[in-house]
């Protein structure tokens, strides 16, 4: 296939611009979560030790974010060939737009899930009750993540 004005040689730059921003802000995400959750589980620890295995589930659910990110950005970069080859801008900018549903997905499911978890877990420290509610809420905060998966996987599919 020949360079034209549908398919520029500078096209893939778009799409390692979607691996870039799935894996850069999906791992912000999770780093966010990670941290913040983390926080939440060394105070509780320091008062309640035996309560930090029913607590790290924020951390795990902070660290599937960034498996979103690199799911997306594997399945992206599978897409793109070396250079005798060359991708639509359609393409590329399908790509661009796949990454970034994913990553910004990622920013949003990570700091939700940081937020609650570190509040939660602080919580469930004082009132055990509040454990089936926490996680709840976590499990909506992940669903973010999931969303902006679906609709990358979705924009994936497009081919030109």
């Amino acid at each position: 296939m020949a360079e034209s004005e549908f398919a520029p040689k500078f096209a893939p730059f778009f799409s390692f611009a979607g691996i870039a921003a799935a894996m850069i802000f999906g791992s912000m995400g999770a780093a966010y979560g990670t941290a913040k959750s983390g926080i939440g589980i060394s105070g509780v620890g320091t008062f309640r030790p035996d309560l930090i295995m029913k607590s790290l589930i924020p951390v795990v659910m902070s660290g599937i974010i960034a498996v979103y990110g690199l799911v997306i950005a594997v399945l992206i970069a599978g897409d793109v060939a070396p250079p005798p080859t060359h991708i639509s801008l359609y393409t590329g900018f399908m790509h661009l737009a796949s990454g970034l549903s994913v990553g910004l997905a990622g920013v949003a499911a990570g700091y939700t899930i940081g937020i609650v978890g570190d509040a939660g877990v602080r919580a469930y420290m004082q009132q055990s009750r509040v454990y089936v509610g926490m996680i709840l809420i976590l499990i909506f905060g992940e669903v973010l993540g999931l969303y902006g998966l679906i609709v990358g996987l979705i924009l994936n599919s497009k081919k030109s």
